[in-house]
């Protein structure tokens, strides 16, 4: 026990660091980059975490549907979470492929690329 203690201590707060959710205009490089490139971070950021919070709730609705107990009421109220986190998730994932779409249309008019600012698209001829 004081070992697992000892570990979370010192270990913990480096992991937490490292998503960096402190420093955050680090992470998305908004000191070094352009004005594009900056709202792109700042958009896959926030989208990510959308992400995530999506995955936690479909997570609580399996969490109560599972220990619902036969309780029909309760089976339905973790059908409607995970029915609304479904629902959440695709419109996060949509929301990304505009935001892609939208910026990819904006570079290639301005730079003649046809991608957004990093953005892995297929490999080079």
């Amino acid at each position: 026990m004081l070992f697992v203690l000892a570990v979370c201590t010192f270990f913990l707060p480096h992991a937490v660091y490292a998503i960096s959710f402190w420093n955050v205009g680090a992470t998305l490089g908004l000191g070094t980059v352009d004005l594009q490139k900056a709202a792109l971070n700042i958009i896959r950021w926030v989208l990510g975490l959308l992400g995530l919070v999506g995955v936690v709730m479909v997570m609580y609705g399996g969490f109560t549907w599972m220990t619902a107990g036969g309780n029909e009421e309760k089976i339905e109220k973790a059908k409607k979470i995970i029915t609304a986190a479904v629902i959440g998730m695709a419109v996060v994932i949509l929301s990304w492929g505009i935001v892609t779409f939208a910026l990819g249309v904006l570079n290639n008019v301005t730079t003649g690329s046809g991608y957004p600012p990093g953005f892995i698209g297929p490999p080079a001829p």
